[in-house]
């Protein structure tokens, strides 16, 4: 018989940056009883995503934010899907380009993530917003 959990994580934002979730997410982890298996991390919406990235240095996600923010700018002239404000075409691309759903293995009841990785919800709106991230853990 497997072991399975499913949970939705609800995750107020505070604008757009990068929201650690590893400290929530080990704790579904340890929950599931899972031993050894995957735990599957899934945003369900288009104008923000997932990463895992340096958690130590904040510097790293600043320059990270920076970077992506250069590469897809607000009120480009291409844009024609601006009826939400001129944050919702970049904030739709950032999502592309980025994650909306990862994997981790679950390694002796753990997640398997490196020293200085964790798990981000990364806010592409401007505004202020309540999300929902759904967490399977299963072996």
């Amino acid at each position: 018989m497997s072991t399975q959990l499913v949970e939705t994580m609800v995750v107020n934002t505070a604008g757009q940056g990068l929201t650690e979730l590893t400290r929530e997410l080990r704790a579904v982890v340890a929950r599931s009883g899972v031993h050894t298996g995957l735990c599957t991390v899934f945003c369900r919406h288009t104008s923000c995503s997932l990463v895992i990235q340096e958690n130590a240095d904040p510097s790293a996600q600043r320059d990270l934010e920076r970077w992506l923010d250069r590469l897809v700018p607000e009120r480009d002239a291409l844009y024609t899907h601006t009826a939400e404000g001129p944050d919702d075409m970049p904030a739709h691309i950032k999502a592309a380009l980025t994650a909306t759903s990862l994997s981790i293995p679950v390694v002796e009841g753990s997640l398997v993530l490196g020293t200085w990785q964790g798990l981000f919800l990364w806010e592409h709106r401007s505004a202020r917003h309540r999300r929902q991230v759904v967490v399977h853990v299963g072996d």
